[in-house]
């Protein structure tokens, strides 16, 4: 771990091997949590990119992936659910939010906003996540946007530990300041949003940055290869993979964020800076996770 200034560190492949290490022969699938993606809308459907996002957090280790949807993106998402598991969430009405609760009750993390597009209902929803989910919310996408035009303050009223993990322009949205003051001062600004909220800031770019307000982490890995659409959805399922079974930390955040781009790095290998797509990148959490637990 590179110390860069006061509470700011650089994080390498060798500071994350530890969370990774080997299973005992006797493991099971109860042994290493539950992880739920909530996303898709007809809009934008992204059925691969859903099961592809499932599929991504049982690459990266979670015992069992529940993928939330409405129903009338069941037709084109069922077909691609194999070893995820799949949750139809009912129509919007009286019953809507108590079949939510059930839903999510027994999941260790939730990654929430892939796809969802701008449904009316949104902000009601991920209003209920922050007051009523307990494990750890992933907030991505059009989460995110959803959570620029409500009260910001409703993070202080979570019962959840809450990751945001915008890009530049999401990010943007949030705090109501330029590209170009953010790129100024990014540092500082995902502190102190952070801090203000008692909330994870993870600010997706060349440089990701990861803050609780408190410490920051810093994360180099990734490639030109990684600059296409899903890109930022994958390493959300990743993610939500790793934080079902490791401890909500800066630590394991990096490691997502780590083998995100280590699983890029080899995808470009393969298919070029050009022709890479985020799938390539999921295809890759495997030889990522190796290279981190070999390497020095």
């Amino acid at each position: 771990m590179k110390k860069i200034d006061n509470n700011t560190y650089e994080i390498e492949n060798s500071d994350v091997k530890g969370l990774l290490k080997r299973r005992n022969i006797d493991s099971n699938k109860g042994d290493f949590g539950k992880a739920g993606l909530y996303g898709g809308s007809i809009e934008y459907s992204g059925a691969l990119k859903l099961s592809y996002l499932s599929l991504s957090s049982l690459r990266s280790g979670c015992g069992i992936c529940r993928v939330l949807v409405k129903k009338e993106v069941l037709p084109l998402l069922g077909p691609n659910i194999l070893e995820q598991t799949l949750c139809v969430l009912p129509e919007y009405d009286n019953n809507f939010y108590d079949n939510l609760k059930d839903s999510i009750k027994d999941l260790d993390s939730l990654a929430f906003g892939m796809g969802l597009g701008n449904d009316e209902h949104l902000k009601n929803i991920l209003t209920f996540l922050i007051k009523n989910y307990t494990g750890n919310l992933i907030i991505d996408a059009d989460g995110l946007n959803t959570l620029s035009i409500i009260d910001l303050n409703i993070l202080k009223e979570k019962k959840c530990n809450i990751l945001l993990t915008p890009h530049l322009k999401e990010f943007s949205r949030l705090i109501n300041k330029s590209l170009e003051e953010i790129k100024k001062d990014s540092l500082n600004l995902v502190k102190e949003f952070a801090s203000t909220y008692k909330i994870t800031v993870l600010l997706k770019g060349h440089t990701t940055i990861i803050s609780n307000g408190s410490d920051t982490y810093l994360v180099t890995t990734g490639c030109p290869g990684m600059s296409s659409a899903g890109s930022g959805d994958v390493l959300s399922g990743i993610l939500a993979g790793l934080l079902a079974y490791l401890p909500f930390n800066l630590l394991t955040i990096s490691t997502g964020v780590l083998i995100n781009g280590m699983a890029g790095i080899e995808a470009e290998k393969k298919n070029t800076d050009i022709s890479m797509i985020a799938s390539d990148t999921i295809n890759n959490i495997g030889n990522a996770i190796k290279i981190i637990r070999e390497g020095n």
